[in-house]
């Protein structure tokens, strides 16, 4: 995609829907209940939650002004914002697990970026800058704890320390706070049992639970009368029948049908930020094959806890241009463990966190993906390595000790997976941009599709909400 413009929007003949879950106040029945053994008073605490129960059920409209499909972070942020800026509106979030940000939310490293690798001038750069000062103050007024201990990006050889300045000047041009080229001395005082021969510090970058952030989003979206769906996988999008309940003559308003296996809900609009289904979503509203997802896991290490003192804040390589993927990293977490990694290798199922999880239906979909085919083809070498030292995890050990020297096999313990949904066309090219789709007649026009929003998207999130609420309400003229 050409650097030039802000975002990418397809328009096919049709396009697809998105919506997520039923978070309400039943949590604060559940919080204030405590058991006691007289029943009496047992009733006249409950009997409030039972009512509602029993009214929520069967008096609740499921019928909204905008439905968002998906409650993984970027799903979360958007609602949020449409609904900030929109207050009158009936929305709802429909979410196919038990719980916000179980997929690639609740399964990255954690970490705030501050937008150092990004072209200058591209909007990656200029969401990653400003979703981090948005971010930092989001996590301040709503105290979910984080910590800003900083970034280290190491060079270990005369190539890269080339390939870091270059690194420090796009830093630098995206607006990148605090930048600063650091000796091999350097290095030694802000991590001292890490080695290089020169490295690149950001102060700002930092690590904080996005789960625990999309929650609270989740919070604040519920608190101003958004609903939030759980257990709803959509299944279908279709035209709506007459609405029945509060249209007052308006009978078409709410024109689409979201369908869930064992549920439907009604709306006027619908958006989808379905990540790893994000494709999937789409073509069932007559959107087009391409970009495909195409998942990737990463397999993270664990650092025994004897030698966790020995990493202060994050520790990255310099990225090779040759390979797709960053490659070995220190990642300390926010319950003082140290993650190593991740690596690359092709996940067997759209959400499978292990070589044990395979569906065949999914896998021969991406095998028999052209784009995929290519670029398994030009970076074969790089593929079989990851694959080999996922089974072997002593391999890595090489790459390990490039930065810090003092870690040994015995240090190291298989730890969590993530899976990356990666965009790609037809080609074999990684899709870096953001890309949008919206249909051309029926409900097809009431249907925005975010087929990608590429990372670092929980840093950027609340920038990229801004930028989905501002298509939104350009698309459904809100």
């Amino acid at each position: 995609m050409s650097d030039h413009k802000p975002y990418c929007i397809y328009r096919p003949k049709s396009a697809s829907i998105c919506c997520l879950n039923n978070y309400t106040e039943t949590y604060a029945y559940a919080e204030k209940w405590r058991p006691t053994p007289t029943p009496i008073y047992f009733f006249v605490m409950l009997g409030p939650f039972f009512l509602y129960s029993c009214s929520s059920s069967q008096n609740v409209s499921k019928e909204y002004d905008v439905v968002v499909v998906g409650g993984g972070i970027l799903g979360m942020a958007t609602a949020r914002e449409i609904l900030l800026r929109h207050p009158y509106l009936k929305m709802a979030v429909l979410e196919k697990e038990k719980d916000l940000a179980c997929h690639q939310t609740g399964h990255n490293s954690g970490v705030i970026h501050a937008g150092i690798y990004y072209k200058p001038g591209t909007l990656k750069a200029k969401l990653c800058v400003e979703g981090l000062n948005l971010a930092y103050k989001y996590f301040d007024e709503h105290s979910i704890p984080y910590k800003k201990c900083g970034k280290l990006i190491v060079a270990t050889d005369a190539v890269e320390e080339k390939r870091l300045h270059d690194l420090n000047e796009r830093g630098m041009k995206n607006g990148v706070k605090d930048l600063q080229m650091v000796s091999a001395s350097m290095i030694k005082e802000i991590e001292p049992h890490c080695q290089g021969i020169c490295g690149l510090w950001s102060p700002h970058t930092g690590i904080v639970d996005w789960a625990e952030v999309t929650r609270s989003y989740g919070k604040d979206f519920t608190e101003r009368g958004g609903k939030i769906h759980l257990h709803f996988k959509v299944t279908s999008f279709k035209e709506a029948a007459e609405s029945s309940l509060t249209s007052k003559g308006d009978g078409n308003k709410y024109s689409v049908s979201v369908h869930g296996k064992n549920d439907v809900v009604k709306a006027s609009y619908i958006l989808t930020c379905g990540g790893l289904q994000s494709d999937h979503l789409a073509q069932m509203s007559g959107g087009k094959v391409d970009p495909k997802i195409i998942p990737f896991r990463g397999e993270y290490l664990l650092l025994n806890p004897e030698k966790q003192h020995m990493i202060k804040g994050n520790i990255y390589p310099v990225p090779d241009p040759q390979f797709p993927f960053l490659g070995v990293h220190f990642t300390p977490r926010m319950d003082g463990s140290i993650w190593i990694g991740p690596n690359a290798v092709l996940a067997l199922k759209r959400e499978g966190y292990g070589w044990g999880d395979i569906n065949i239906k999914e896998l021969m979909d991406t095998l028999s993906y052209g784009g995929f085919r290519k670029m398994a083809l030009k970076n074969s070498i790089f593929g079989i390595s990851e694959m080999v030292k996922s089974a072997f995890i002593t391999l890595q050990l090489a790459g390990i000790k490039k930065f810090i020297p003092e870690i040994t096999a015995d240090d190291l313990s298989r730890g969590p997976t993530g899976v990356r949904a990666q965009a790609m066309d037809g080609s074999g090219m990684l899709v870096d941009d953001f890309v949008f789709e919206i249909g051309d007649k029926g409900i097809g026009k009431r249907i925005l599709h975010c087929r990608n929003a590429p990372s670092p998207g929980a840093t950027s999130s609340l920038a990229i909400a801004k930028m989905i609420a501002d298509k939104a309400e350009e698309e459904f003229r809100l």
